[in-house]
């Protein structure tokens, strides 16, 4: 987690919109006298499935489900939500995924050398309040059990390996994602104060009692003067606070991008700030950051939920409308393997879908959902007979490149028990911030496989001027809809409120995006809050 406090720990959150995967097209080229093959995944919604919701060509419906409840959407806030549904003792419940697989965003994939995420893949520790998510780590043998004064003992295979990151930075890789060698001691003062000020706001709370900035982030207290903050971007409070360090500069644009997908021009403040002072460090005694991370990153954690919903999930089902009819939620539904539609009655339906597909299946939500906006991105897994680069540092978890185009990669087989590799598989990233997020998704799916191929050549080539001739294999996906951006005016803005409320005590709502900001704890918190709130409405009744 890039929050400073030890000049260390990578955050590259890139947690939950919609599932990764559909458009599989390989081919072969020539290069160095080897054979390259590049496999080009295009991703999001499942692309051509997902965007018939446009026309709703599908087939009368032929038959019909009937179930209490029904979860839209199987990504961490759906999964999380059938967890809780089973906590509570109910397993009449249904889950609907698009996708062939669940995870939505916490997916993987897998090649002969190592898994791979193809999205979020890791979780820093968690706040030591936040006691649902410990005790689900707990469950999943994340959390081992707690030491003498009562911090939770985290299992060390599951902790991010030493050396956990390094930048290349001014020609040399150097620990850490701050960059430190090299500044003049104008910039290093800057970077102090910066600092200084991140743990003022991850301390301070407000009149209310509530800390500033919290996950998951509804727990933030209502303070005006600190909430003002998401009316301006964090470039503008750069410049209002006097700083003018290029390094930090370009730190703080590579952390925005890093969560959000949006930089320092476009992200909201108040967001900027909740990336470095939302975690309070204090789930260890001696309040050190940390992450857990695996090779196939958070699907991982993804996996853990998944067993809650065993036998209660249709995949390859895209849900093209939801409707309140007679006391009960109507909800159709095309069989993508039977190619059939199928009508489904349920009493309550969770969508834990993101706002850009809700408004394709609810009538009058298009107006508000305007105002949500998600980044897309591109991932490429390349794997390679060799990094070589000039050893000043050694390869880690997480290499971020100084002033690149994109966000470094990730040494998948980090956290493996192997002491020798034949090849070294690793996950770049890439976020498309712009101000017309728009046309940077279109600009997306028009480039040819060969031009993000060499696209990633490129930007690697700074680091690894060989990156090229050493790669055997690339597979590169791209997202359209990444992940929510908090852009200002958003997190506390009328759109998100309204987009959060149920209708009519039958459709609920449960997303990250709907906290503005993509990350493990808020998906995982959704989940619970929705089935807590049908219930204790339920018993109400």
């Amino acid at each position: 987690m890039k929050n400073g406090e030890n000049y260390s720990k990578s955050r590259r959150s890139f947690v939950k919109g919609i599932g990764a995967s559909l458009l599989l097209i390989p081919f072969l080229q020539f290069c160095s006298d080897k054979i390259i093959l590049l496999l080009l995944r295009l991703s999001g919604t499942n692309h051509l499935l997902g965007h018939r919701l446009w026309v709703k060509d599908f087939p009368k419906p032929t038959t019909q489900i009937h179930i209490p409840y029904l979860i839209i959407g199987g990504g961490i806030s759906g999964l999380s939500a059938a967890r809780q549904f089973q906590k509570k003792g109910i397993s009449d419940f249904l889950l609907v995924e698009l996708e062939g697989h669940l995870g939505g965003n916490s997916s993987n994939g897998e090649n002969q050398y190592s898994k791979f995420p193809l999205g979020a893949h890791y979780l820093p520790l968690p706040n030591f309040k936040d006691k649902e998510l410990l005790r689900f780590l707990e469950e999943e043998k994340i959390i081992l059990g707690y030491d003498a004064k009562g911090f939770p003992v985290f299992d060390e295979l599951q902790l991010s390996f030493a050396p956990d990151e390094r930048l290349f930075y001014k020609n040399n890789w150097q620990e850490g994602v701050v960059p430190k060698q090299g500044n003049y001691k104008k910039e290093d003062l800057e970077f102090q104060r910066f600092f200084t000020l991140m743990d003022t706001f991850r301390e301070g709370k407000g009149e209310d009692g509530k800390y500033l900035f919290d996950i998951p982030l509804h727990l933030s207290s209502e303070d005006i003067v600190t909430r003002n903050l998401d009316k301006i971007t964090m470039k503008d409070w750069f410049e209002t606070n006097n700083f003018k360090a290029e390094p930090l500069f370009n730190y703080i644009d590579y952390c925005c991008k890093d969560d959000f997908g949006l930089g320092i021009h476009y992200v909201s403040a108040w967001a900027g700030i909740h990336y470095f002072a939302g975690r309070k460090q204090d789930s260890t005694a001696d309040k050190k950051e940390g992450v857990l991370t695996w090779p196939e990153g958070n699907a991982r954690l993804a996996s853990h939920l998944k067993k809650y919903t065993d036998g209660k999930t249709l995949k390859n089902h895209l849900v093209y409308e939801v409707k309140v009819e007679k006391d009960k939620v109507v909800v159709t539904v095309f069989d993508d393997v039977k190619k059939v539609s199928v009508e489904i009655i349920a009493d309550k339906v969770i969508m834990a879908t993101p706002q850009f597909v809700n408004q394709y299946l609810i009538k009058d939500r298009k107006e508000f959902t305007k105002a949500f906006h998600y980044t897309p991105w591109l991932l490429a897994t390349l794997t390679v007979t060799d990094l070589a680069d000039n050893f000043s540092f050694p390869l880690s978890w997480d290499n971020v490149i100084y002033d690149a185009k994109g966000l470094g990669y990730v040494y998948d087989q980090h956290q493996s028990l192997k002491q020798f590799q034949t090849r070294k598989v690793i996950t770049y990233y890439y976020s498309f911030s712009s101000s017309d997020l728009k046309k940077s998704r279109k600009e997306l799916y028009k480039k040819s496989k060969e031009y993000w191929k060499q696209f990633v050549f490129d930007d690697l080539k700074i680091a690894h001027p060989d990156i090229e001739d050493c790669t055997e294999q690339m597979e590169v996906f791209l997202l359209g809809h990444g992940m929510v951006s908090p852009v200002p005016n958003f997190i506390f803005g009328e759109a998100k409120k309204q987009a959060s409320g149920n209708m009519e005590n039958k459709i609920y709502f449960a997303h990250t995006d709907l906290s503005g900001i993509s990350i493990f704890e808020e998906a995982f918190h959704h989940g619970i809050n929705v089935v807590n709130q049908i219930l204790d409405e339920t018993a109400l009744d």
